[in-house]
């Protein structure tokens, strides 16, 4: 990495005059958040725009597109807003702790008490996040949820944020309330547990990375679901046996996170409104589907019609 570079690596940028949504490398520095387009896999320089972080706010987890869980928000003392979207959780609290340390880069202590929030939290090693929301579930030992009041209106199947965390820790899930808060944080960010009524909407709004889920008597949650997302992806199309697997730019080790055989798969261009039911984003066309053997569909956009054209005439040739 440059000297002075806290962080570089893809994420992708609402449009400002246009909103629509575009892949750029990010470069943080110590007091701007420099971004680049990038041609062939190399940045385009100079820089396409550059945001000053000094007397920037962030907001972490950003939920003000439904469709887009992994967001950051930055804005900026002069108030212009600034979306910005990561390919993982990971890569996005990571990203979110460098530019909040970057915006408090004069306040040491303010520093030191995000990294002592960032590094105590683990989730026990025999406890995945999925177990915790199967048993949420579980019809005799789970959470139930209810018809709850707030403000006059009833919001149907809620639960209270003090009762999920009462119910954390009588699972032996979490030690501590404080703790039990932490994870339900979590759970929340991962779109398990979503916020409702006016109470727990605020809490989020407000942005601090402590008092995300409350554990309160008048604050409303229910459960939510996984959301399908958009992620940047590096893709490589292997010969024999026919595989398609796709890398994460954003990371060091050349491993792929995942792939697909192509045998007996079928490939097709998507029209640029085909974007299919269940697939949320605001997707701007080159889209293009396979289909695999075992009936799972991916979709996948390519940065150009030539280059989609390109992919299904080479996938074609291996099905």
């Amino acid at each position: 990495m440059e000297d002075g570079v806290l962080k570089e690596g893809f994420l992708v940028k609402r449009g400002h005059i246009v909103h629509n949504w575009k892949a750029r490398w990010f470069i943080l520095r110590q007091n701007t958040l420099l971004y680049y387009k990038l041609e062939g896999g190399r940045r385009v320089t100079p820089p396409k725009g550059r945001i000053l972080l000094d007397g920037c706010t962030i907001t972490c987890p950003c939920l003000e597109y439904e469709n887009r869980p992994l967001l950051i928000k930055l804005k900026t003392r002069t108030s212009t807003e600034y979306f910005l979207e990561a390919c993982s959780r990971e890569e996005r609290d990571a990203w979110a702790f460098e530019i909040t340390g970057a915006i408090h880069a004069g306040q040491p202590g303010k520093v030191q008490q995000l990294h002592i929030l960032k590094n105590s939290f683990k989730l026990p090693p025999n406890i995945s996040l999925h177990r915790i929301v199967d048993k949420m579930h579980d019809s005799s030992s789970g959470i139930r949820p209810c018809p709850n009041m707030e403000q006059g209106s009833t919001y149907k199947k809620t639960f209270l944020g003090s009762s999920l965390v009462d119910w954390l820790i009588s699972s032996s899930f979490a030690a501590s309330r404080l703790e039990a808060v932490t994870l339900a944080s979590v759970l929340m960010e991962e779109n398990f547990l979503r916020p409702v009524g006016v109470r727990s909407m605020g809490a989020i709004r407000s942005g601090d990375l402590a008092e995300q889920f409350l554990d309160d008597s008048t604050a409303l949650y229910t459960f939510g679901h996984k959301r399908k997302n958009w992620k940047v992806r590096r893709f490589v199309l292997r010969k024999d046996p026919a595989f398609l697997h796709y890398y994460d730019p954003s990371k060091e080790e050349n491993r792929p996170v995942g792939g697909f055989s192509l045998r007996g798969s079928l490939v097709s261009a998507l029209e640029d409104n085909g974007v299919p039911t269940g697939v949320k984003g605001n997707v701007q066309g080159n889209l293009f589907k396979v289909i695999t053997k075992d009936d799972t569909h991916y979709y996948i956009q390519a940065s150009s019609k030539s280059e989609r054209a390109e992919w299904i005439e080479a996938i074609k040739k291996l099905t």
